[in-house]
């Protein structure tokens, strides 16, 4: 069109055919040959290294990761930038909002992989999803303050369910004693006062939960209340009757308790609540849970891109539409439903593909965040490759793993190629 010679415009584009050549069709050309060669890389093997995409149990669960990936990262990450573009758009403040959003796109993969590392951390003192999720918990579902409480020796109680129960039934007028062991005097609940010894009550069934414990060797009497000792304050009691509870208290502060007349000739329990361990949480990064765990990490970050394309579509969306819709009726739900979402149709497919190639290629996020424990898991292909090349030593499966990666995208890449050159046709 210029007039422009044909060895003029190959000379100027002569650099970046070599580049081109050197870093994306050499590397592509010698993954294909080095697939069909054995793990010396001097045999031939055919397509037995494609096998092993299909027999290996770990490329199987990389696999079945990748599909989990490609369909909820992408969805969730153009949902929420969808929302995001749209909200924004009706408070001043919105700038703002998006610039926050935005932010974590400026973070590399491996940071952001340490962060989510300790955000997803089990300990509440330092995961933030746990503190939270703990936090929220206790709220409704306290935990108890004897989780290591247990009978001593000559203790009259055993093992029930869970927690403990008398050896032999109780009865009315006797005072009763329950000596526990296994919870240190400076972690005793701040309501804990002095163990007393309960006073007999004719018609009633009176008795002592305590700590069966004194500092010091040799000090205080095994199995009685000694003055140094505190109570179990807060401890449930209850009277059990051929299984079925007829009474039930809490002890005071100095650990003793009254039961009624009709725990005369049962049995004393105290039930497995009394002995709750603390609730650490939310296992993030166990088998179950560490590949939605990943996922959040990457919606996290990329949900900002997503915003950011989204929010340039809407800018084109000519208003008089919207406004015709208002006029016609339609609230503000049908608009963005029935309006909003078919015009910005092409934008959200945009969004969603480029979310679907980057996400068949995720490698930083998984190597970092799952622990070597749930790591297995937590597979995908890209993380795959890298184990099969270098950790187990058989470059042709993983020379495998990437061509069929490349398969995998190009589908997708073409798709994207064509809708681009089909909006800029219009």
């Amino acid at each position: 069109m210029t007039g422009t010679r044909k060895a003029v415009v190959a000379l100027f584009l002569l650099p970046a055919l070599v580049l081109l050549g050197a870093l994306v069709v050499y590397p592509i050309g010698y993954s294909v040959v080095r697939s069909f060669y054995d793990q010396q890389g001097d045999g031939f093997a055919g397509f037995d290294n494609y096998r092993a995409l299909f027999t290996d149990d770990g490329i199987r669960t990389a696999l079945k990761n990748n599909v989990i990936w490609v369909v909820f990262a992408p969805t969730v990450a153009t949902a929420l930038g969808l929302v995001f573009a749209v909200l924004t758009e009706r408070v001043r403040w919105g700038t703002a909002f998006k610039l926050v959003v935005f932010m974590p796109m400026t973070i590399s993969m491996l940071a952001a992989g340490i962060i989510f590392r300790l955000v997803y951390d089990q300990d509440p003192d330092k995961g933030v999803a746990n503190a939270v999720w703990v936090g929220v918990h206790d709220t409704f579902a306290p935990s108890s303050a004897f989780p290591k409480a247990h009978p001593g020796r000559r203790s009259p109680l055993v093992a029930d369910k869970g927690g403990f129960i008398t050896r032999d039934p109780v009865h009315a007028g006797q005072s009763v004693t329950l000596p526990l062991v296994g919870v240190a005097p400076d972690v005793m609940p701040d309501g804990a006062g002095k163990a007393v010894q309960a006073a007999t009550d004719p018609g009633r069934v009176t008795g002592t939960a305590w700590q069966d414990f004194t500092r010091g060797k040799g000090v205080g009497t095994l199995g009685r209340v000694d003055p140094s000792e505190l109570g179990y304050s807060g401890m449930r009691i209850e009277a059990v009757k051929d299984g079925e509870v007829v009474d039930s208290t809490k002890a005071g502060a100095d650990g003793t308790f009254t039961l009624s007349g009709k725990a005369d000739g049962a049995r004393l329990r105290l039930p497995a609540s009394n002995f709750a361990e603390p609730y650490n949480g939310v296992d993030w990064l166990g088998p179950s849970l560490v590949t939605p765990a990943v996922i959040g990490s990457y919606v996290w970050m990329w949900a900002g891109f997503a915003m950011v394309l989204i929010a340039a579509g809407l800018a084109g969306v000519p208003r008089e539409l919207l406004e015709a819709a208002r006029v016609d009726g339609a609230n503000e739900w049908q608009v963005f439903r029935r309006v909003t979402v078919p015009l910005l149709a092409p934008v959200l497919a945009v969004v969603a593909v480029t979310l679907m190639i980057n996400v068949l290629k995720v490698f930083d996020l998984v190597f970092i965040i799952a622990p070597g424990s749930s790591q297995d898991d937590a597979n995908v292909l890209a993380l795959e490759l890298y184990r099969k090349g270098f950790s187990e030593g058989r470059p042709g499966v993983a020379s495998a793993i990437a061509v069929f990666l490349l398969l995998l995208v190009i589908p997708v890449m073409a798709f994207n190629v064509r809708r681009l050159r089909r909006e800029v046709r219009r």
